[in-house]
């Protein structure tokens, strides 16, 4: 019987998956049993096929992972990767983004013990640029104080084919570390991937084109390596319009949001919802001043509206 090799799951689709040797050689593989059920970024035992059944591999064992990035709604879950380093969250000065859906990402990513690094695209485009970058003021400044540093970087870009100073800007944050490229439709991650990694649009091409042969469709999340010596990878992942934390309890949601739990422990009561009750730290906070230490009027209604969701979501 083969032995089974360890690989790297870089491509995903439904059940089948595409696994990278050690070698650089990528193979189409489909699970033994739920527990094999592999996502992008999951280091994989994996076995040849038998002589005369085809030449899809397949996946035996998920080895432990080091996290999993993923959301869900009232249905199901949506599992983008696993073993990140850190996500990097795309939005645009235009079509305005939309904070909640940027906060839900945020929120998933300190879940799952991620960093997160936040950018913001289209700086070419001046006045929604400008307006795009004052709503980002929480994020740029949270958790700063003086020169200390702030909890989220925040980049901005002007995404182009031929973005020299992106790509500039960007690489030392990316160097050998694995990077989930995360947004909404329209907010450039096609281009971002286009300009670190030249030769994604024929990779994906030539995966989709494999997975399409027979019963198997398009897929949906792609590593690339943007390095030769296979250290530093990108992981494109679907748009997405909504972003589901149904995996947490309301009460998980203060320690996620770093603004919030600033404050959280300095309540007058121990199970303070940080909503209503007297002597809240958090709310005291709560204003439009400008300080690394405030809470946004604005992030802390994001937070009632998650808190009454996810409330509802238990009952």
């Amino acid at each position: 019987m083969t032995a089974d090799a360890e690989g790297l799951v870089v491509a995903s689709h439904g059940r089948h998956c595409v696994v990278e040797s050690s070698d650089g050689a990528r193979r189409i593989c489909h699970p033994r049993g739920k527990k094999a059920q592999a996502v992008v970024g999951d280091r994989v035992l994996w076995r040849m096929p038998a002589p005369g059944q085809g030449d899809e591999g397949t996946v035996e064992r998920v080895l432990p992972r080091r996290n999993l990035f993923y959301r869900q709604d009232e249905v199901r879950s949506k599992s983008f990767a696993a073993n990140l380093d850190q996500v990097l969250v795309l939005v645009a000065a235009e079509p305005v983004f939309s904070e909640s859906q940027l906060t839900r990402a945020l929120i998933a990513a300190e879940a799952a013990g991620i960093p997160a690094l936040i950018a913001l695209n289209k700086s070419d485009l001046v006045e929604p640029f400008t307006r795009a970058w004052e709503r980002l003021w929480p994020y740029r400044h949270m958790g700063g104080d003086g020169d200390a540093a702030h909890h989220y970087r925040v980049l901005p870009l002007s995404l182009t084919e031929s973005g020299e100073v992106d790509r500039q800007a960007l690489m030392p944050l990316l160097r050998a570390r694995t990077t989930l490229v995360l947004g909404p439709s329209g907010a450039g991650k096609s281009t971002l991937v286009n300009l670190l990694v030249p030769g994604a649009a024929a990779q994906t091409g030539e995966i989709s084109q494999a997975l399409n042969s027979g019963r198997h469709t398009t897929t949906s999340t792609q590593l690339y390596w943007i390095d030769a010596g296979r250290r530093t990878a990108l992981i494109d992942s679907p748009g997405f319009q909504e972003f589901g934390l149904r995996h947490l309890a309301p009460t998980d949601l203060a320690r996620c949001m770093p603004d919030i739990a600033a404050h959280a422990g300095e309540c007058r009561f121990y199970n303070c919802t940080h909503l209503h009750e007297p002597g809240c730290a958090v709310m005291a906070h709560v204003g439009d001043a400008r300080g690394a230490q405030a809470v946004s009027p604005q992030r802390h209604r994001i937070y009632g509206e998650l808190f009454a969701e996810l409330s509802q979501s238990r009952y």
